[in-house]
């Protein structure tokens, strides 16, 4: 019984922890400090973004922490070519309902890549 047995714990000696230095690349806040992989969540695959592939300008939905030079170096690594311009928007979820209940989908955040001209990525294979 805890109540009952009220000997005087012993205090330890407080140590101060060991200084904690994290690695250069996210002290500065790079772009690197998220894995290109990461940083693309999915290609967008709709109409309004079918028709701006025409305009070589390609949608895809990325993490909302993703910064425009982090995309632009993601894209770079993952389909082999430097975008000229990297347009971002966020999108708020919608409220819905199921009968009673309320609910919410979440936030995302789209990126629109404007690729030079002649440059081209295959987005739909394997979709």
């Amino acid at each position: 019984m805890g109540l009952l047995n009220r000997k005087k714990k012993e205090e330890k000696p407080v140590e101060p922890p060991e200084k904690f230095e994290a690695p250069a690349e996210i002290q500065k806040g790079s772009a690197s400090s998220v894995s290109s992989s990461r940083v693309i969540v999915k290609p967008l695959v709709t109409e309004k973004a079918a028709v701006a592939q025409s305009l070589n300008k390609y949608a895809f939905i990325v993490r909302r922490e993703a910064t425009k030079e982090q995309i632009k170096k993601a894209v770079n690594d993952i389909y082999g070519v430097m975008p000229v311009s990297v347009n971002v928007i966020h999108v708020e979820g919608k409220a819905r309902r199921y009968g009673q209940y309320t609910g919410r989908r979440g936030d995302f955040k789209k990126a629109f890549v404007t690729l030079p001209k002649g440059k081209t990525i295959a987005i739909h294979e394997g979709v």
